[in-house]
C-alpha cells in the first residue's frame, strides 16, 4: 500500500464505513455499484482501493463524524441521527458546523420519535413539561425541547432506552423506530417524530483543495446514477402518431421520451426513462391508449 492510516498524504480518498451492523453491508454495496473494488487488509479494518483511489476505514458507527472532523478519514457513510447529534454537540461548543450531508442514500430508514406508555391520553408537547425523557440522543432532544418552549428532563442512556419507563428511569422515551415490534413490546407508543433518518454521505464543510476534490466530485456523480437509477426503468413501445397526445400524460415520472419515425410505416417508436415503478397496471393503461410492443428493461448505470 502506498499510504497508511493517518499518513496525511492527500492523493488518495478515504471513506470510513460501519465495519458491522445494519449500514454495512448496503453501504459496501452501494460503493461497489459505483464501479469501486478494494484489497481489505489482514486486521480487516482497511481496504484498499484497487479500481479508483478510494479506501475504505471499517469503524463503528458513532465515530464516523468524528474521523470527519480530525481529517482521519474524508467521507463518511453514516446515519443522519448520528451525523445530526454530533453536529449540534460540535456547534454547541464551537457556533459553526465542521461536517455536513453530502448526499441520502435511500437505505437504513427509521425515525428518531418520542414515545410514551400505551396508557397516555397524547395531545402535544406541552404534556412533556416536568417529565423525564430517556435517550440516546440528548443532542437532538433538548434542541427540539427548546424550540418547543418545554422544559423537561433528559435522561440519556447507552442502551435500552425502551425499558427506561419499566425501571422508573424516565416517563417516556425518545429513541429510534423501524418497526415499532420494540415499542409494542414495552407497552410503548411512539406519539411525535423529531427526525427522518437514512444512511447518509458526509464530508467535511470545507471543500478539498486538493487531489481529493476531483474523486470526491467524480464519487458524487457516480452516486447520482446509482441512486437515480436504483428504480428506474427504460420502457420502449410503438404507437400511433396520433395516439401520443393520450399516451405521454400516462408517463409523468418520466423524462422526454426519444421518438423515432419506424422505417416503412407511419407508426413511432418511443423509448421513456421511467423513474417510478413501471406496473403492469400501467402497461395495461398504455396499451389501451395506443401502445404496442411494450417492453421494460432495466437499467444498469447512467451518467449525466
Amino acid at each position: 500500500m502506498s499510504q497508511t492510516i493517518g499518513s496525511g498524504a492527500r492523493d488518495r480518498l478515504r471513506i470510513a464505513i460501519q465495519k458491522s451492523g445494519r449500514l454495512a453491508e448496503p453501504a459496501r454495496a452501494l460503493l461497489t455499484s459505483c464501479g469501486l473494488s478494494w484489497r481489505e487488509s489482514r486486521d480487516r479494518l482497511f481496504c484498499y482501493g484497487e479500481s479508483l483511489p478510494i479506501d475504505l476505514l471499517l469503524v463503528r458507527d458513532d465515530d464516523i463524524p468524528g474521523l470527519i472532523r480530525d481529517g482521519v478519514c474524508d467521507l463518511g457513510v453514516v446515519g443522519r441521527n448520528v451525523l445530526l447529534e454530533q453536529d449540534i454537540a460540535v456547534r454547541r461548543e464551537r457556533e459553526a458546523s465542521v461536517f455536513r450531508e453530502l448526499r441520502a442514500l435511500g437505505f437504513g430508514g427509521c425515525r428518531l420519535a418520542l414515545a410514551v406508555p400505551e396508557g397516555w391520553e397524547w395531545r402535544d408537547p406541552s404534556q412533556l413539561a416536568g417529565k423525564r425523557i430517556a435517550t440516546s440522543y440528548p443532542q437532538i432532544l433538548q434542541q427540539w425541547l427548546d424550540g418547543q418552549g418545554v422544559q423537561a428532563g433528559v435522561v440519556e442512556l447507552s442502551g435500552s432506552v425502551e425499558i427506561a419507563p419499566k425501571l422508573g428511569q424516565a416517563d417516556l422515551i425518545c429513541d429510534l423506530v423501524s418497526s415499532g415490534a420494540t415499542l409494542a413490546a414495552n407497552q410503548l407508543k411512539p406519539v411525535m417524530t423529531l427526525i427522518e433518518s437514512e444512511a447518509v454521505l458526509a464530508g467535511p464543510v470545507a471543500a478539498f483543495d486538493d487531489a481529493r476534490g476531483e474523486l470526491a466530485e467524480l464519487l458524487l456523480r457516480r452516486l447520482d446514477g446509482v441512486l437515480r437509477m436504483r428504480h428506474s426503468k427504460l420502457l420502449m413501445f410503438r404507437a400511433p402518431r396520433e395516439a401520443i397526445p393520450s399516451l405521454l400524460p400516462l408517463l409523468p415520472d418520466a423524462e422526454a421520451p426519444t421518438v423515432m419515425q419506424v422505417e416503412g410505416s407511419d407508426g413511432l417508436a418511443l423509448q421513456a426513462l421511467c423513474h417510478g415503478v413501471v406496473t403492469w397496471q400501467r402497461l395495461e393503461e398504455l396499451k389501451q391508449a395506443g401502445a404496442s410492443g411494450l417492453l421494460v428493461l432495466p437499467v444498469e448505470g447512467m451518467l449525466a
